[in-house]
Order: structure tokens, then C-alpha cells, then sequence
């Protein structure tokens, strides 16, 4: 399973791309938004700071309700950094966000499909031709319906049939739902910097850290 980066935030996404293990960043307009700069500069900047990553998600806002609007606008997007193969349009799981989908992968455009709660509209999205599908499991777990378990169903039926789209595991929350989406056969999980800092660290690698320093220590005395 790959790693994304699910921040705006240019520190963290540099952090994460200097530890190797970043194969893209997911953002949305909200996540630019707290950031306080422009949409379109921010993406620019994320590109140009990962080039080697597959994929930075840069999404459709949300007045854009027409599939003609969101094509206009990721006609836009997809100039950002001198038409950067790596940017990825982000749409929402709707029938206009479909009809854009199909649209913009038969010219070439990489797209992920958000907002995916059920297995029929990852099959939706699949079918209408998204590079990724993300199935948003936290959000599910906050309504007592099992986030996971959706990962799973979803990793089934593209097995079943054959389905090139990657499923990025979306609003992961914690270490545990790392571990459970990878098992469940998530091509990719994205996920806050926080998360990354979290899995890296264990106390049992802290105090053997601690204990080959003591023994150093006390070895060249």
C-alpha cells in the first residue's frame, strides 16, 4: 500500500517527501483555505516541491455543479506548473461529477473521484473511468457504520471484475485504520503528517534507542 499526504500544508508534505515514503498529496479547497494563500498557487508550489510523486490532487470547488463547470475548471487546473503530468482532478461522487470523470479520463487526465460512501458508487466511479476512488471510512465510523469494512467490500469487487481504479483510503484517523485499509487491499491510504509521525514511533523502539546510547556511552568511557 502507498502513502498520500492529506494536508495543503507545505512543511508537512516536504517532511513526509524527505522520509521516501510520499507517492502523493491529496487537498480540497477547505484544507487550501486554512492555509490563507490561492488555491492555484498552492497547488503550483506543491508540485514544483514533489515532482517525483504520481499524483497531487488539485479538486473542483464546490460551485461547480455541472459537469460543463467542473470540466472548465479542471481545463484550468490542468495548466497549473506548464500542464505537470503529476496533477490529478479532483471530482466529487455525483452524476455530473461522473459525466466529467468520463470525460476528462478519455483525454488523458488522471482523475479521483471523493466522497465515496457505498460500494455502488465506487463501482460508479470505476466504470465511468477515475484513476483513484476514495471511500471516506472515518466519516463512516463517526455514523457507527464501519469504515473498514467498506475498504474491503470495495477491494473485492474491483478484484472481481477486473477494475483498474486505485482505491486511496480517505479520513484516516489513526494508526489501527492504516494497518486494517492495508490489509483490506487499499492501493493507497492518505493520510494527515500527524498519522505518519504516530506509526513511525513505538516505545519499545524508543527504549532500545535509549539503551544502545546508554550502552555506547558506557562502552567508551
Amino acid at each position: 500500500m502507498k502513502f498520500f499526504i492529506d494536508t495543503a500544508n507545505l512543511k508537512d508534505i516536504q517532511s513526509a517527501y524527505k522520509i521516501g515514503v510520499l507517492s502523493g498529496v491529496t487537498t480540497n479547497p477547505s484544507l487550501v483555505a486554512k492555509e490563507g494563500v490561492k488555491f492555484e498557487d498552492r497547488i503550483a508550489e506543491i508540485l514544483q516541491a514533489v515532482p517525483e510523486v504520481e499524483s497531487v490532487s488539485a479538486e473542483v470547488t464546490p460551485d461547480a455543479e455541472t459537469a460543463e463547470e467542473m470540466i472548465a475548471q479542471a481545463n484550468e487546473l490542468i495548466k497549473i506548473n506548464n500542464h505537470d503530468p503529476n496533477i490529478t482532478i479532483k471530482l466529487p461522487m455525483t452524476l455530473a461529477g461522473l459525466e466529467a470523470c468520463r470525460y476528462l479520463s478519455a483525454k488523458g487526465v488522471k482523475t479521483n473521484v471523493t466522497l465515496i460512501f457505498t460500494v455502488n458508487q465506487a463501482l460508479l466511479a470505476a466504470r465511468a473511468g477515475a484513476t483513484y476512488v476514495s471511500p471516506f471510512l472515518g466519516r463512516l465510523d463517526d455514523i457507527s457504520e464501519d469504515g473498514v469494512l467498506l475498504v474491503d467490500k470495495i477491494a473485492q469487487l474491483f478484484r472481481t471484475h477486473q477494475l483498474d481504479a486505485q482505491i486511496i483510503a480517505a479520513s484516516v484517523r489513526h494508526p489501527d485504520h492504516v494497518t486494517r485499509v492495508a490489509m483490506a487491499g487499499a492501493h493507497i491510504a492518505t493520510v494527515p503528517f500527524a498519522v505518519i509521525e504516530q506509526i513511525a514511533k513505538h516505545p519499545l523502539t524508543e527504549q532500545g534507542l535509549a539503551k544502545f546510547a546508554a550502552d555506547w556511552k558506557n562502552s567508551v568511557q
